[in-house]
């Protein structure tokens, strides 16, 4: 989260590499456009449960959304908190607690190093030296701020985590440094009614000291999921193969299942997830193939080390993280043969880990971060891509659908080049209100929080448990430019079909 991407393949590139490997062998003509368009050999479907209908451009170039509903921006980085100091830039992770009366209580993220603008001002930092850290928000039932300050400081570069079942914060440093006299590279629990306090300035040692992105709880069992995003290593964007990169997957076992603030400070047993069946590089995958996990215990102070001598399953940049429905969610935002992302879902009731969706073009996903289920049941991942970052909804119907389109130009920090010129920010921290009737995100810079309202359906539990066992979803329609469709009709073949020819490299002249 918050370091853009090296680069991604086009399309047909992606296209050539999957197709020569997996399925190309044997098929040929319009029989490969096929296989290419819908490996499930059905069309693309539309239904009513299928979000909310296209976007509608924003006059003001901000948020483009569904009809109907309407947002507002309720933070911006560089104005003032209640206690006026700055809001703190590089929104992130985030989470929504019930306050007093009908309020919400948003607890906040803030990726931030030293060289960053806006840093984080606290009174009882971990480290004195840094500049990241957590704020909280309270909103109002008419989604406004009535208060907002900063719950805890001194940390680096926080990027996700995630809330605890008791209605406390785990904010992530995606880091593993030393600096001075104190190390980074830990989770620290944070108390939204007790900002600033002790408990927000203590790592929870156990749960590992690596680059952490996101964590989430099972409520039924109190074991704690973790994901790592580390930047050791290359990917190449070329070969698989010559991949260097490696981020793992973590559980952590408290000795206090206890749902209170401070027992995962009581210690525990940190695991690595190792897939015995499957490839060594989850890039390789295929979507719908499910494997059993085995957990091995590793050494909260060297788990990196202790997972590459047990050769562990490795992936490229974990990222977002969510428990619901009995499932966990996680993705990898570099994964995939096409490096346009991967979702993954762990089942814990069979042990089982799951390749949910893979990226193959820019119009079904790109570079998936942080990540959400829905009070009606749809998961929604939110893009860190190059190009027109996305909020995106899959169904338990194996449907897919776009619900927000950022338009924020990317801002870096003073004096910091834009990696991605022309680029518009990443969304990050999605979260609904405890009522279901408000949807929160980020963007993360420049760091503004916005608050999102409009016909939502109704909050199912059911629906959620289905998203957990729901199939892969599959033949979803992809991007059709007006080009591509005039070459259709000139060489008198159907859309979908110009399409396929299009991903095989194939030129229609």
């Amino acid at each position: 989260m918050g370091n853009r991407k090296v680069g991604t393949l086009s399309i047909g590139g992606n296209w050539d590499r999957r197709v020569s490997r997996r399925h190309f062998l044997g098929v040929g003509g319009l029989s490969a456009a096929a296989l290419l368009l819908n490996p499930s050999g059905a069309t693309a479907q539309t239904s009513d449960r299928a979000g909310y209908g296209p976007t509608q451009p924003d006059p003001r170039r901000m948020l483009d959304l569904p009809e109907g509903f309407r947002y507002r921006v309720i933070s911006e980085e560089g104005s003032t908190l209640s206690d006026g100091t700055p809001v703190p830039g590089d929104h992130d992770g985030m989470a929504a607690f019930r306050g007093e009366g009908d309020t919400t209580i948003l607890v906040r993220n803030h990726e931030l190093r030293t060289t960053d603008a806006n840093p984080l001002e606290g009174r009882n930092p971990y480290d004195s030296s840094q500049v990241g850290g957590t704020t909280a928000l309270v909103v109002g039932s008419d989604r406004r701020v009535i208060r907002d300050y900063v719950t805890s400081s001194g940390t680096t570069n926080n990027c996700a985590g995630g809330g605890t079942p008791w209605g406390t914060w785990l904010t992530c440093e995606e880091d593993r440094t030393t600096i001075g006299e104190e190390e980074h590279g830990y989770v620290f629990e944070v108390n939204p009614n007790n900002p600033e306090s002790r408990l927000s300035k203590t790592p929870i040692l156990d749960m590992g000291r690596f680059s952490h992105e996101a964590v989430d709880i099972d409520p039924r069992t109190g074991i704690a999921y973790l994901t790592e995003d580390d930047f050791e290593g290359l990917i190449d964007d070329d070969d698989p193969n010559l991949d260097t990169r490696r981020s793992y997957f973590y559980r952590f076992l408290p000795n206090n299942r206890r749902a209170r603030p401070g027992a995962l400070q009581e210690g525990g047993t940190l695991q690595v997830a190792k897939l015995d069946e499957a490839p060594d590089d989850a890039d390789f995958i295929d979507l719908g193939q499910r494997f059993t996990v085995r957990w091995i215990t590793v050494d909260p102070e060297t788990p990196r080390d202790d997972a590459l001598a047990a050769d562990a399953t490795r992936f490229n940049r974990l990222e977002g993280a969510f428990f619901k429905g009995g499932a966990f969610w996680f993705d990898d935002t570099a994964g995939g043969e096409g490096r346009l992302g991967q979702i993954y879902r762990y089942l814990p009731a069979t042990n089982t880990i799951e390749l949910f969706y893979e990226g193959t073009d820019k119009n079904r996903l790109e570079s998936p971060d942080n990540i959400t289920v829905t009070p009606w049941g749809d998961l929604w991942v939110a893009e860190d891509g190059d190009f027109g970052n996305r909020i995106i909804g899959f169904t338990p119907e194996g449907r897919s659908y776009v619900f927000a389109q950022n338009q924020v130009p990317f801002q870096s920090s003073p004096g910091v080049p834009d990696e991605e010129p022309g680029s518009n920010s990443e969304f990050a921290g999605p979260t609904f209100s405890p009522d279901g009737q408000t949807f929160f995100v980020n963007i993360q810079s420049p760091g503004i929080t916005y608050a999102i309202w409009g016909p939502f359906k109704p909050r199912s539990a059911a629906r959620q448990r289905m998203m957990a066992h729901a199939e892969p979803p599959r033949g979803l329609r992809p991007e059709i430019s007006g080009e591509l469709s005039e070459s259709a009709q000139k060489h008198g073949m159907s859309e979908l079909e110009a399409a396929a020819f299009d991903r095989l490299g194939v030129p229609l002249a």
